[in-house]
């Protein structure tokens, strides 16, 4: 977008105003609701935003963990967002978001200097068919705001495909994503994109069951520019779960950007009720 466009609804919903020492004050937008509130994957960009723009920052994020303690109504929020620990190179963050006088979600957040050093990597590109050679999903593809918020281009398990009352063999969901319209990734954004998947129980299960993530985690793989050579080009996104029981499981997620690079992964625990 042009420096004269409107802002990005992304970076809208991400605003935040200083509010005094390590506090900031936000508010949910329309553009990333959720069911009965705002999508956790935005959520997660806000608190990890605090971080980014507070004056006390070292480095960039490597880790961001967190956890939905309470549900985050229709408004205002404050934000306190706080360096425990600064070391020369890491730097440990506590994240808090209050609304209405309640904790509605902790976070911590570990940021670090990255250095040129040997490395290798041994996680495996999927094998998948181009962005450009996969019709992306529909507007109204889900009756939830956020979707619309991202295109989508499914390369397998976009939505349960198994008659009712059966389980589908796997809970592997596969796509390419960006933001819509499309935006140049930053750390926030891959915050959000690690949260960008429906629970794993819907396509276990093959429809719809009670669920929420209880608790996010995601590590930073790339640096910035990395994910700003990546430009309005398509990530690949990969979610499974590993096991669903006593009422909660787990989603593990990877980004990858086209040329085969891993930018992120994930992990969280979900609740249901089935």
């Amino acid at each position: 977008m042009s420096a004269t466009s409107e802002l990005h609804p992304f970076d809208d919903a991400i605003a935040l105003t200083p509010a005094g020492e390590h506090r900031f004050t936000g508010r949910t937008t329309e553009s990333y609701w959720n069911m009965i509130g705002p999508y956790g994957g935005i959520t997660a960009a806000t608190l990890l935003q605090a971080a980014l723009q507070h004056p006390q920052r070292l480095g960039d994020p490597i880790a961001l963990t967190v956890n939905f303690a309470g549900p985050i109504a229709e408004g205002p929020f404050t934000i306190e967002a706080r360096p425990a620990r600064t070391n020369r190179s890491t730097q440990h963050w506590s994240l808090e978001l209050v609304q209405n006088g309640e904790v509605a979600t902790t976070a911590s957040a570990v940021f670090a200097v990255r250095r040129d050093t040997w490395g290798c990597g041994e996680a495996v590109f999927p094998d998948v068919p181009p962005a450009d050679a996969i019709a992306p999903l529909p507007t109204g593809f889900a009756p939830v705001r956020w979707f619309k918020s991202y295109e989508m281009r499914p390369v397998r398990g976009a939505k349960p495909a198994a008659e009712p009352g059966t389980e589908h063999p796997d809970s592997l969901t596969q796509f390419w994503l960006r933001d819509h319209p499309a935006r140049t990734p930053d750390y926030a954004s891959i915050a959000a994109w690690c949260d960008s998947f429906y629970p794993r129980i819907f396509l276990k299960r093959a429809g719809f069951v009670p669920a929420g993530t209880v608790s996010l985690t995601t590590y930073f793989h790339a640096d910035a520019a990395t994910l700003a050579a990546l430009g309005d080009r398509h990530a690949l996104g990969s979610a499974r779960a590993q096991v669903f029981r006593q009422g909660f499981f787990d989603q593990s997620a990877q980004l990858w950007s086209p040329d085969g690079e891993l930018l992120a992964s994930s992990h969280q625990i979900v609740y249901y009720k089935q």
